[in-house]
């Protein structure tokens, strides 16, 4: 494993440190699919010992973010188009309830998440555009009033920030983007539940379209569904 890590200091919640740092790795791209990982090479980069990595390593393994590796240690698991479109049409459903339920609440969603969210789309920082883009997809869960919904979509989130990191490496974000997410807080503030619904759903199936298309242009369509 060439990706360096940053240094952990040692707290009563290591495993999770170890997780996230892991976790964010893989999102983020510096663990590319197919990166092989073993328990000393992390604990060494990390600056921790064996165990937290290893319980760490077995929970990436349940959320499907690395797979055992032929030999020894585990790999990071392949990101393909197939794979993507699945946590698209989850979290597609999640966020649509999420929406007619913030809507039939009435709730304001902050303004400066939507002028965030521009200034991220104007600019070249791929990590500030998949924050802002995730900010805003988790206010409208806190206003749904449904706290499983959050706790549902956080996986998923894993593997969208995987696949958004990796596709906007070859490209930015549709236009239309926030135009969409200024709309659907538009309709959650007029308590239109059934429109911000449609919205949010309409919104979910074109951006799941656009990022599969770009990990098909990016990495060729057999390998982004067969890798």
């Amino acid at each position: 494993m060439n990706a360096p890590l940053l240094k952990l200091h040692v707290a009563p919640d290591l495993v999770d440190q170890v997780y996230q740092a892991l976790l964010g790795a893989i999102a983020d791209g510096t663990l590319a699919p197919g990166a092989r990982l073993t328990q000393e090479e992390i604990a060494q980069q990390l600056a921790v010992s064996r165990q937290p990595v290893l319980q760490a390593l077995r929970q990436l393994k349940q959320d499907g973010l690395v797979l055992d590796a032929p030999g020894r240690g585990v790999q990071v698991a392949p990101l393909t188009a197939a794979g993507t479109a699945a946590v698209y049409q989850v979290r597609g459903a999640l966020d649509a309830l999420a929406a007619r339920l913030a809507a039939q609440r009435r709730e304001a969603l902050d303004a400066k998440l939507i002028e965030r969210g521009r200034k991220a789309a104007r600019g070249r920082n791929v990590q500030a555009m998949i924050e802002a883009d995730a900010a805003f997809h988790i206010a409208v869960y806190a206003a749904s009033g449904n706290p499983l919904i959050a706790r549902s979509a956080h996986l998923h989130w894993a593997h969208i920030r995987r696949a958004m990191g990796a596709s906007l490496q070859h490209a930015t974000l549709r236009d239309s983007v926030w135009d969409e997410h200024e709309t659907i807080a538009q309709a959650i503030a007029a308590g239109d539940a059934a429109r911000a619904e449609r919205l949010m759903r309409e919104h979910a199936a074109r951006a799941s379209e656009y990022i599969t298309r770009r990990l098909e242009a990016a990495f060729g369509a057999s390998e982004a569904h067969n890798a």
